[in-house]
């Protein structure tokens, strides 16, 4: 027997372990010839702990897999972590520095031990907390991206696109952040305005005795790195200065004068430095006419030790030496005017600091070539995003891609594949370590220092954990290409893009065929979850307060198949928890009321219309939930499971069911009925709420498994749905509802017997009553009941309410007291009239609609709105009591 109340601690490690140790989530549980389905997990990073962005993804993409596991796949769900280059180094680095250490003073081998120690502490925390959220990955099969297999498929996927000329080095500009020191991608930069000024700076004409060129600038500090100032050739105002040279200011050099079309007459003076080592438009206009290209600023963001750069400037960080640059151009009369000026400034997405576009020596992938072939999928259909809006973000980025730069000057990694020869200056590319030079034979050869960008490991996540490049692995055979990709819509060009592109050079297929995007999940105002403003929510605490089953069934209650953000209100997560206590309660008293229960079918010719009722909506929900989840539509499973068991299951049928249990006629098919309900429940609710499921489902007589998790998880049977009795049905439960509704209104003790008065004009609804008059007199303790289609008489003092076009009366003589009723409700009605005017008054005064905080006037408008519906229901009763 059930324990009288729910405690999800004492069952929730118990059970998981069960599941674990008896190997029910590997897909070998499933038939061998059973269809496979398979999905790889969004690899958290080994930063930390997870958050709630990670509990529901992975709450998601383990009701599907239970889902399909139910269903009689062979459902395989691979899990794993990613070891996140940039990021994880970067935690390591400051613990580092907390204990007066650097990764350079402990060197690379030290260094990466510590990092590797880090990691495999975090892998465990990290799988700790996806088995307190209850999922159910293949933990046999757990990988890491630089584990041995992905190594390998890292190596060969690089010799490959290297073999077929997509991936090449070559000096750009890039994307560097100063405070990792290294290259990162455009979609690791985040551009937004900021307030800064415009300087305008005077460049003297060399052979023009005073004449100046005034150069509008962004950037003082770069100024020593420029090799030329650019003018439109069709600007009236410098046509015959295109040819001649200017005075560097500050430096002594002098640079020409070019003209380009690029220039934009209209911003600043129309003048333009060009500074090619430093901003990606300059140094296309570099290429074009040939400017040699110098570096001034070094990579951790300080002018560099250069002979013409003034002294006092050299080593200076970015900031200080545009601070001093301006001073010295003022000593020196250069500077004309400073102006405030508002710009776009790309920051680094994970240290926040200012990028700084620099010319570097790195590795690329040509990314068009890579697009076209996964476009071309997308139009063939092999592979969709849901909700299919973001099909037009993935075209407008693929369309508009650009060359990835791959390499970053970091330790922790895949260091690139690639070997440069001190002999002959050339690279060999190889999938396993080369002794020599594949070009001249020397063994004076080094391994390329930098490791490739995370996202290259995670690009190949969903087939390089199926074993490629052996495709004769059973697992790639079998589980490749997965059928579906849960994610938040925030990296689909991180990564979305990237495995698309990678599956289809690598394997020639689409590495899934669906794209599920959820929402981000935000605090209950809607603000983005952050440590700095104290509104994270733990997930594991969330799961010790509400349960875990508590806790996923809230999440999922608030997802939106627009996959909206999700503003994660604690009352939704409440729900889930007393969801789970309302469902454990009605199964205990199911379960003490199944003695002696059989497993023969239920005997329909004895079914009263409450039976037939409950039995049509639960194949409806069946067929409802079924399709729901075909349709990723989680929130609305959510909902559809909440209003079965709670409102049809727990508070009508179980209620209902009281009265046949005593009758000894009708007992042993109530029990049936009770049994096959509570089965079907579990097995259609276990994906959602695994644990509360399974231990409920261990009592259970006559199950056809050991665990829920591998019975079959429910099939609709047409023909136990009967639209006319549901309809018959749940007109009279609204009838019941209204009647109830008058009880609650005047306070009739709940043991009062009743008499009910229907006028129903509509025969069809007549006999439907008619037929459920058991329903009405469990329900509503019926002393007598009156129907007709119109009544001959109307007794004096009765309630009323209406149930479409059938009108409820309930004489209240002998119940109440009616004229102490009518004094009391008077005088509620009076003081609500008293408020009423009072807050007409308030909102009608302009001086304190000026003043008042709208909060405050907006509480006070929802307080009239509330009055006045409060009023009209008062005059109604009060109304029904004179008549």
């Amino acid at each position: 027997m059930l324990d009288k109340t729910y405690d999800p601690r004492s069952v929730e490690a118990e059970l998981y372990a069960y599941w674990e140790n008896a190997g029910l989530f590997k897909p070998d549980v499933a038939d061998p010839q059973a269809r496979p389905f398979s999905i790889v997990i969004p690899p958290p990073n080994v930063t930390g702990a997870l958050h709630m962005g990670h509990a529901l993804d992975n709450v998601l993409q383990d009701a599907l897999t239970r889902w399909r596991r139910m269903q009689g796949c062979r459902a395989l769900w691979m899990p794993g972590t990613d070891h996140a280059g940039i990021a994880t180094q970067s935690v390591v680095e400051r613990q580092l520095k907390a204990e007066g250490l650097t990764r350079q003073g402990l060197g690379r081998e030290a260094f990466l031990a510590r990092v590797w120690q880090w990691a495999n502490s975090c892998k465990g925390g990290i799988t700790g907390q996806l088995r307190r959220l209850g999922v159910s990955p293949d933990w046999s099969r757990e990988r890491f991206t630089l584990d041995e297999g992905c190594s390998r498929a890292v190596r060969q996927a690089f010799y490959a696109l290297y073999q077929r000329g997509l991936i090449y080095r070559g000096e750009y500009i890039v994307n560097w952040d100063p405070v990792s020191q290294s290259a990162i991608s455009d979609i690791e930069t985040e551009y937004a305005d900021e307030d800064s000024f415009l300087w305008e700076v005077a460049y003297p004409v060399v052979g023009a005795s005073g004449k100046k060129l005034i150069v509008a600038t962004t950037r003082p500090e770069t100024l020593y790195g420029d090799a030329a100032v650019a003018v439109h050739p069709e600007d009236p105002r410098y046509q015959e200065l295109i040819g001649k040279q200017v005075l560097l200011p500050l430096t002594g050099k002098t640079i020409p004068i070019i003209a380009d079309d690029y220039v934009d007459m209209a911003f600043g003076t129309g003048a333009l430095k060009i500074t090619p080592a430093h901003d990606p438009n300059d140094y296309r206009i570099g290429v074009r006419h040939q400017l040699e290209p110098v570096n001034v600023i070094d990579e951790k963001g300080a002018l560099r030790d250069l002979p013409f750069i003034p002294e006092p400037v050299r080593g200076l960080d970015r900031d200080e030496a545009r601070r001093l640059t301006e001073e010295l151009l003022q000593t020196g009369g250069y500077l004309a005017r400073k102006l405030p000026h508002r710009h776009r400034v790309g920051r680094a997405q994970r240290s926040g600091a200012v990028i700084e576009p620099l010319l570097s020596t790195q590795w690329f992938v040509k990314t068009a070539p890579l697009a076209q072939d996964a476009l071309a999928a997308l139009e063939r259909g092999e592979i969709r995003f849901i909700p299919e809006r973001w099909t037009r973000d993935y075209l407008r980025w693929m369309t508009n891609i650009q060359d990835w730069c791959i390499s970053r000057q970091l330790w922790w990694g895949h260091q690139i594949p690639a070997w440069h020869c001190a002999s002959c200056a050339q690279t060999t590319v190889a999938i396993e370590d080369p002794d020599v030079c594949g070009h001249c034979g020397s063994s004076d050869i080094r391994q390329d220092e930098d490791v490739l960008d995370t996202w290259f490991s995670s690009g190949l996540w969903p087939f390089s954990t199926m074993g490629w490049p052996n495709e004769a692995a059973p697992d790639y055979q079998t589980y490749y290409p997965t059928d579906v990709l849960v994610t938040g819509f925030d990296i689909i060009f991180f990564w979305v893009a990237r495995m698309t592109m990678f599956a289809h050079a690598l394997t020639g297929r689409s590495p899934f065929h669906t794209v599920y995007i959820h929402g981000l999940i935000r605090d209950e105002k809607g603000q983005k979850m952050s440590k700095s403003k104290g509104n994270t929510v733990d997930p594991v605490k969330a799961i010790e307060q509400y349960g875990c089953d508590g806790f996923r069934f809230g999440l999922l209650s608030l997802v939106t198949y627009g996959a909206q953000d999700i503003k994660l209100a604690p009352d939704k997560l409440e729900l889930g928890k007393v969801f789970a206590n309302k469902l454990w309660n009605a199964a205990r008293f199911t379960l003490m009321n199944l003695e002696g229960v059989d497993d023969a079918p239920i005997d329909r010719a004895a079914l009263s219309g409450m039976d037939r009722w409950i039995l049509s909506r639960y194949h409806r929900a069946v067929a409802e939930a079924n399709q729901l989840l075909e349709e990723y539509k989680f929130g609305e499973l959510a909902a559809l499971l909440y209003e079965f068991i709670w409102n049809g299951f727990c508070d009508w049928y179980v209620e209902y069911a009281k009265t046949q249990l005593r009758d000894p006629a009708r007992a042993t098919n109530a029990r049936r009925i009770l049994l096959t309900l509570l089965n079907g429940l579990l097995r259609l609710i276990h994906p959602v709420m695994p644990f509360i499921s399974e231990a409920i489902w261990r009592k259970l007589p006559h199950t056809p498994t050991e665990s829920v998790s591998i019975a079959p998880y429910p099939q609709a049977d047409g023909d136990w749905i009967d639209a006319r009795v549901t309809d018959d049905v749940e007109l009279t439960l609204a009838v019941v509802r209204a009647a109830r509704n008058i009880r609650q209104q005047y306070n009739l003790p709940p043991a009062a017997a009743i008499r009910l008065m229907i006028e129903a004009p509509d025969a069809r609804e007549r006999q439907a009553l008619a037929d459920n008059r058991d329903i009405l007199d469990h329900f509503l303790k019926l002393e007598s009941l009156t129907m007709s289609a119109a009544l001959s008489e109307r007794p004096s003092h009765a309630a009323a309410n209406v149930v479409g076009a059938a009108r409820i009366l309930v004489p209240l003589e002998g119940l109440i007291d009616v004229a102490q009723e009518l004094t009391r409700l008077g005088k509620k009605l009076e003081a609500l009239k008293d408020e009423q005017d009072a807050l007409y008054q308030m909102l009608g005064n302009f001086e304190f609609l000026e003043r008042a905080p709208q909060a405050v006037v907006d509480k006070n408008k929802a307080r009239l709105s509330e009055v006045k519906n409060q009023a009209k229901l008062l005059e109604e009763q009060l109304a029904s009591l004179s008549a």
